[in-house]
């Protein structure tokens, strides 16, 4: 658990909801971190710097779910990024896994389906010599 990539940064502004969902991700042995919106989370993540799985709502106020998969995108972000949603849409699938996402589910979705994407996504990392590039690069 400790070498990072076994983290996932839920964002969802549904409190009930994202709280449920840590302490699902929690209890199945991830590290998890939460925030109520896009900005929050990239004020407190370097997403360019960190490897694991964002779990990205897909309607919030402000800073909708593909507005933080494109900065996410712009910041060359090395997360995996999940989409949940409560009101999908052919189109919304469409657009998210054409911009990279690695998952899309809509709301309810079983426990035992968000954890296989997780670790579907968790098994897409760069090799140990791409990793070490991205180590010096953040720390510079």
């Amino acid at each position: 658990m400790s070498n990072g990539t076994n983290r996932v940064y839920v964002v969802d502004d549904d409190e009930a909801y994202r709280r449920s969902l840590v302490r699902l991700l929690t209890s199945a042995g991830y590290f998890v971190e939460s925030f109520a919106s896009g900005q929050d989370f990239l004020e407190e993540v370097l997403v360019d710097c960190r490897s694991g799985v964002a779990i990205l709502d897909l309607r919030m106020p402000d800073m909708d779910g593909f507005e933080l998969q494109k900065r996410m995108n712009l910041l060359k972000s090395r997360l995996k990024i999940i989409f949940i949603t409560a009101f999908e849409q052919l189109e919304d699938r469409e657009r998210a896994l054409q911009a990279g996402a690695v998952a899309f589910l809509q709301k309810p979705f079983g426990s035992q389906a968000i954890i296989e994407k997780i670790n579907l996504a968790l098994g897409a990392f760069p090799a140990e010599e791409d990793k070490e590039e991205s180590k010096e690069r953040c720390e510079t």
